[in-house]
């Protein structure tokens, strides 16, 4: 320069410094239009030494800036070739501590990308790095000129950055260098178009601009913390997504964790560009989303089109062939050509999916098309927004996303659920409601999706080689025709063997109810009883033992069996290593659910302390196992303690759901699955004597409706019968008996009680419901074997009668007047065909002391006596019993039943309660217990006549002239006793030695077959018939 330049440049005054760069403005494009480079660049580096040393004084500084901004003037766009010599020394100026020197370096450098235009682009990253500073600077005047470079760089960007390549070699020279140096930043890989791929394997020049070298540099600066910075961010990223181009989507999960901080900012308009930013972006991954699966579809449609096509040929040359009369292997060598014609149409490069070049030479440019997202690593973002510490407008934005990925983007979202379901669930008792309303919406779509796919294939969890299962399945795949070549692998030969005409116990299958009850343990969590461990081991044993399909004849029998040992032909070597390997795949290669993880995810839920996320959990479990109930869930899967001890859970309707899962498990599983299911569940009611009191009724009834009272009853009663923990299982009984009389769900049982189709169903019963004896008898009053019951009676005379028992009959009373024994209470209406009856309620009247429960009951059979039934006068005697008619004992008829053995089976199970307790009383006198083990349990006062036993006698004592009258317990079935008088009645008593129950023994009959008899009475009635007998004559 020349020396009067350069002074005036230096000069303190502003005006002065201004027209010095005019002079220097013309003396640069006289050496541009000379073409004087060297000169150029000297004064180039001149005027960079002059505002780069901090030593120089302020307006020197500011003078070199202003000469370097008239120099780029005059240059024009031919700048950008000095660019490496100026532009890092003005970018650091951008951070000078001097107010002027920043403000100056923004417009010198805003004069020089308004003349260079898209040739600025190459140096696009320092410059927006340094701009970026500025936007959160103090000064405002430094603010303005930042925001004036800033919309001029938004205008060269949104014009040239998607097409502008450089013109001049050291541009593209700056460009490598860069591209060289934030190579190491790359997240996405780059998607610049075809144009540029050409000129990249061409080895010509590439864009000036390029999102994949930018990306790195913006993710680091999404971190700031300015609410200024931040807008300026979102300013950008909102430019650069509205360039059609460049395709900033692609580049999404770079900048979108830092998009989700912004939107907890103080600042409203950093919160609010962000959100508007966000749903854009979510728009956009939709509209994309929907564009590539119609071109997925239309690919489909035109690769089955071409298939189409070239089987249609394939035919029509098989059709023009000449028709040739040739033997077998002379016709069969034309077969290979169509086939190999056939295969290589549909293997070729146009049909496997792979190549879609048909659709881009179209040349209609679509919004979307062709750009790839990286769904995972959007979702790994999302997720960790969902973590707890994270403020709530994060989780509530995530959530949001995950729900709409969910619509659009489902196949993505499949691996990722066992990871999903637990922070989605975690959310629904979210305290602040939006977030909760977002989980439930979120919750409720990605069960929607799960439940469309398509359940796993059954054979894909081959059962062990000896279950009947695995026998089962092998037989549906028999074809019906048989294959020519033989198989003699060991399936095959299982199901041959079922369809070869033997009998079926030859071939027994191992019992399932043992295979699985072997694998059970009790939970962890509940201590285990050592009596009811030997109870259920000793439960086990008979159960597999009395199996009709014993294990032991399975395994003996099977290598034996005439089918195996049959001489098939061997198999191809290769097919049975096939075969072997297709057993031992693992058949979750394909599924892109992990059902596995997905369970272990949800089983951890259920440590949470809120009910929604724990009944969410079990709803999730019910649908995945309805889906693939072979799969998961199984016995020794670790899951079953789990939801075992969820019934011990605080929440009714946690318990409820649970239910319904044990229940539809055990539903769907063997029948080892249920019975170890009920002997677990006894073990938790003995250990968890509260859980029994407040939840035993809920979980039983709930059961009974899921899986059918009987099957329950059934069940339970199997196993307490050889339950050893005596008092466990007398509360058991009660809680089981009150529950069998008073719910709903048990109506269809209780009925089933009083027909003949339940005997069955009443021994299993009563065997269990001994070791409670109100519960038996209260069984019997169900049942209406009222005369079985009158006989139980005479051993409660025998028993021990403790405060518990009184208050068990008080409470038996009571629901003898409730409506489940309406029915009884009419059939008092008819002593005729219900004597026993009578018996039954006086002998429990007996029993009770003076109490609200004995005048309730004493006025119920005062009033039914009160009402003249004592009078009248039965029929003949030698009439015999109409046929059909049901006995006067029950419904029941006693000769399918074996009422002694019961009765004996009773008197044994309250002699071991008897003993227990007398074992429990310290300081016992020995010759109690040799008392009671010497026969306290006669059934008479002299114990030489045993109640009745059911059994029918030989031949029907005729009433004649003798004067000895039947007892109750001789009374043949079918026929009303011939005299009965009421239990209070003074005449009803005999002498002490004569044979007649707890009531004493009947009037005589008359000699003279007189028709006057006595009926059951009240004792307010009794002096009415004192003096003279009202007779009722037909």
């Amino acid at each position: 320069m020349d020396a009067t330049i350069t002074r005036g440049l230096c000069d303190k005054l502003y005006d002065k410094r201004k027209a010095s760069a005019l002079e220097l403005e013309k003396v640069i494009r006289e050496c541009h239009q000379q073409g004087d480079t060297v000169r150029i660049t000297a004064i180039i580096e001149h005027l960079v030494e002059i505002f780069k040393a901090p030593n120089h004084a302020l307006h020197v500084r500011n003078g070199g800036l202003i000469g370097l901004a008239a120099t780029a003037i005059a240059l024009g766009v031919d700048v950008a070739q000095y660019a490496d010599r100026f532009l890092e020394p003005l970018l650091t100026c951008f951070g000078d501590a001097e107010t002027r020197i920043r403000y100056f370096a923004c417009e010198s450098m805003y004069n020089i990308c308004k003349v260079s235009k898209g040739e600025i682009l190459v140096y696009f990253n320092p410059i927006f790095d340094a701009l970026s500073r500025l936007a959160a600077d103090s000064e405002a005047s430094v603010k303005n000129g930042a925001e004036l470079l800033d919309r001029l760089l938004k205008d060269i960007v949104a014009e040239s950055a998607a097409v502008y390549v450089p013109q001049f070699a050291e541009t593209e020279k700056a460009r490598r260098h860069f591209e060289d140096e934030f190579a190491m930043g790359v997240v996405v890989p780059a998607i610049d178009g075809e144009s540029e791929k050409k000129g990249r394997a061409g080895g010509g020049s590439t864009k000036a601009f390029s999102l994949a070298r930018f990306m790195p540099l913006f993710s680091e600066r999404i971190q700031v913390m300015s609410p200024f910075t931040r807008s300026f961010l979102v300013a950008w990223i909102t430019l650069l997504d509205s360039v059609p181009d460049l395709e900033l989507i692609t580049f999404l999960p770079a900048i979108l964790d830092g998009l989700l901080v912004y939107l907890a900012d103080d600042n409203a308009d950093v919160r609010t560009a962000t959100e508007n930013l966000l749903a854009e972006f979510l728009q956009e991954m939709r509209a994309v989303s929907v564009i590539q699966r119609l071109r997925e579809q239309k690919a489909k449609a035109r690769r089955a089109a071409d298939l189409a096509e070239s089987l249609r040929r394939t035919e029509s040359d098989m059709e023009n062939l000449p028709d040739l009369s040739t033997l077998g292997p002379e016709r069969g060598a034309f077969l290979p050509e169509n086939d190999d014609i056939i295969k290589s149409d549909a293997t070729s490069p146009t049909n496997d999916g792979s190549g879609d070049n048909d659709l881009r030479d179209t040349g209609a440019w679509v919004p979307g098309q062709g750009v790839r997202i990286d769904y995972a690593a959007i979702v790994e973002i999302l997720l960790r927004q969902l973590e707890p510490p994270q403020e709530p407008i994060r989780q509530q934005t995530a959530l949001a996303w995950i729900s709409a990925l969910l619509e659009f983007a489902e196949d993505v979202m499949m691996p990722f659920s066992p990871r999903l379901i637990p922070v989605i669930l975690s959310s629904l008792a979210h305290d602040v409601k939006a977030i909760q309303e977002a989980a439930v919406r979120t919750n409720k779509r990605l069960f929607a999706v799960i439940q469309k796919l398509p359940s796993p294939p059954v054979s894909s969890t081959l059962p062990p080689a000896g279950s009947a299962a695995s026998s089962v399945r092998n037989i549906t795949v028999i074809p019906s025709s048989p294959p020519a070549p033989p198989v003699t692998s060991q399936p095959l030969t299982r199901a041959a063997k079922v369809a070869t005409p033997e009998p079926t116990q030859d071939t027994p299958s191992p019992s399932p109810e043992k295979s699985l009850s072997d694998k059970i343990a009790p939970p962890p969590s509940i201590p285990v009883a050592k009596s009811r461990a030997n109870t259920l081991q000793s439960t086990d044993s008979v159960a597999s033992s009395s199996t009709p399909d014993g294990a032991g004849a399975s395994s003996s029998s099977r290598p034996e069996s005439p089918v195996s040992s049959l001489n098939l032909p061997g198999p191809h070597p290769q097919s049975s290593a096939a075969a072997a390997a297709a057993r031992t795949a693992s058949p979750d290669a394909s599924d892109p659910f992990d059902y596995q993880a997905t369970v272990s995810a949800l089983t951890v839920q259920f440590l949470s302390d809120h009910d929604e996320t724990k009944v969410a959990a079990l709803k999730w479990l019910m649908m995945l196992h309805q889906k693939a109930p072979k799969k998961i869930l199984a016995m020794d899967d670790g899951t079953f303690p789990v939801l075992l001890k969820i019934l011990s859970d605080g929440s009714e309707v946690v318990v409820k759901h649970d239910l319904q899962l044990l229940a539809q498990i055990s539903s769907s599983s063997e029948e080892g699955y249920f019975r170890s299911f009920m002997e677990n569940l006894l073990e938790l009611f003995s250990t968890d004597r509260r859980l029994l009191d407040t939840r035993g009724s809920l979980i039983v009834r709930q059961l009974c409706t899921s899986l059918g009272a009987e099957r329950i009853y059934r069940t339970f009663s199997d196993i307490l019968e050889r339950e050893e923990d005596l008092e466990f299982a007398s509360v058991i009984v009660q809680k089981l008996n009150l529950i069998l009389i008073t719910a709903p769900e048990l109506a269809d049982c209780r009925k089933r009680l009083k027909t003949t189709d339940g005997q069955s169903f009443f021994i299993a019963l009563y065997k269990s419901w001994c070791h409670n004896a109100v519960a038996a008898f209260a069984l019997c009053l169900l049942a209406q074997a009222y005369e079985h019951a009158s006989n139980l009676l005479l051993i409660f005379a025998d028993l021990e009668i403790t405060v518990q028992l009184l208050v068990q009959i008080d409470k038996l009373v009571q629901l003898i007047e409730s409506p489940v024994f309406t029915y009884l209470r009419l059939q008092l209406l008819e002593p005729e065909k219900h004597p026993f009856l009578f018996k039954c309620l006086y002998g429990l009247l007996m029993t009770l002391p003076q109490s609200t429960a004995f005048v309730s009951l004493r006025n119920r059979l005062n009033a039914v006596s009160s009402m003249g039934f004592l009078h009248i006068t039965p029929r003949a005697q030698s009439m015999p019993p109409p046929p059909g008619a049901s006995n006067a004992r029950s419904k029941i008829n006693k000769e399918e039943i074996k009422w002694q053995e019961l009765l004996n089976h009773f008197r044994a199970v309250q002699m071991k309660h008897e003993k227990a307790r007398r074992q429990d009383f310290s300081g016992g006198q020995a010759g109690v217990d040799s008392a009671f083990s010497a026969g306290a349990f006669s059934t008479t006062g002299g114990g030489s006549e045993k109640p009745y036993s059911g059994s029918r006698p030989a031949s029907r004592r005729k009433v004649t002239g003798e004067s000895t009258p039947p007892t109750l317990a001789t009374i043949p079935a079918g026929r009303p006793p011939p005299l009965a008088l009421s239990p209070l009645n003074p005449r009803a008593r005999g002498p002490p030695n004569m044979p007649g129950g707890l009531m004493g023994s009947a009037a005589a009959v008359q000699a003279s077959g007189s028709t006057a008899v006595g009926r059951p009475m009240s004792p307010t009635l009794m002096h009415m018939k004192q003096k003279q007998p009202v007779t009722v004559r037909r």
